[in-house]
């Protein structure tokens, strides 16, 4: 959504996105619960957050990766007050391939990953969302905390960009949706991602996995890595990149004069020829025409101020602010 469209009548859902509360239910979202005595330090060799720091209802983003540093997927990472010790939400196109491979590191560690009992997830966004939340759960929810409704078994965890994650048992999801509409607008999940593209928050879907080190998504500016932990897949290059200031490009969000690309779209600049410059993380169709996205780009490329949808000559970017300041790039003297 432009800038410019801030005074424009929109559909109900888009209004309630910007000005009140609006709910969606998150179909594309999904679970991994991880139990057993070993589970902290099995994760912690795993995620780029320090898991063993996270503390019973406490809330993390983190990220997955691939041994050369590129994100398989960015879960949000919790500890449930009762229940398993860990739980993982994540795009459900990724989270049957990233269960399978953290299984196969398992070995002889004391660890059980497993699908939870039937949960849902229901998304509350908006400058009105916690107080949504907090008359429907009777309790206000906390950013990067578990907050456990006062009856009932639904928890909600308040995002740092304003969102809310609301879980709740399959049994519960009618009637808690009930009453999330007498208090928030019913909305399609595309609101919610629209919200998280304007919030700079990526989420690493199948067509985006293994292209971009969490750097380039943001990825410890938000919050989900650690940079004083111990080891852990893909260490190496996250450490190398943050250390010597070398990430050339960056996530942002833009607006694009046409339809909502496919995660992995391709963009093109100038300054790098017929060479891609980066890809689209995640995109929305949004009321008053085209569609909003979130893509990574070469910073020299955003600099350009002349971004491609893809194709060289494809529709032009408009780049849209980003709620956070980025950190200066440049190549640091360090003593190897």
């Amino acid at each position: 959504m432009t800038p410019s469209s801030a005074a424009d009548p929109l559909p109900d859902p888009w209004q309630a996105a910007r000005d009140g509360a609006c709910h969606a239910p998150l179909a594309g979202l999904a679970f991994i619960d991880v139990e057993g005595a070993d589970a902290a330090t099995f994760l912690n060799g795993q995620l780029s957050n320090d898991v063993t720091s996270l503390q019973p209802g406490a809330a993390q983003w983190t990220s997955y990766n691939s041994p050369k540093g590129r994100m398989l997927a960015n879960p949000l990472l919790w500890r449930p007050a009762a229940g398993p010790a860990y739980r993982l939400a994540l795009p459900a196109d990724v989270a049957a391939a990233v269960r399978k491979r953290l299984q196969m590191f398992v070995l002889r560690s004391k660890v059980v990953l497993k699908d939870p009992d039937a949960l849902t997830a229901i998304g509350v966004g908006g400058p009105g969302a916690a107080a949504a939340v907090a008359g429907v759960l009777g309790r206000p929810p906390a950013v990067m905390r578990v907050t456990d409704a006062t009856t009932g078994g639904a928890a909600a965890i308040g995002l740092a960009d304003g969102r809310v994650l609301v879980i709740v048992p399959a049994g519960e999801a009618g009637d808690i949706g009930a009453r999330l509409s007498a208090v928030a607008t019913p909305a399609p999940e595309t609101v919610w991602r629209w919200l998280a593209i304007r919030a700079g928050v990526a989420q690493i879907v199948a067509p985006a996995q293994d292209r971009h080190v969490a750097q380039t998504a943001n990825w410890e500016v938000v919050g989900g890595v650690s940079f004083t932990k111990g080891c852990y897949t893909g260490q190496e290059i996250i450490a190398r990149a943050q250390h010597l200031g070398i990430v050339k490009e960056r996530a942002h969000p833009f607006h694009a004069p046409a339809p909502a690309p496919a995660p992995a779209t391709p963009l093109y600049s100038p300054p790098f020829g017929d060479q891609a410059c980066g890809s689209v993380l995640d995109a929305v169709d949004v009321p008053e025409g085209g569609s909003d996205l979130l893509a990574v780009a070469q910073l020299a490329a955003v600099e350009s101020g002349d971004i491609r949808l893809g194709a060289p000559d494809g529709p032009r970017l408009v780049r849209l602010p980003l709620p956070y300041t980025l950190p200066a790039s440049a190549p640091r003297r360090v003593k190897l």
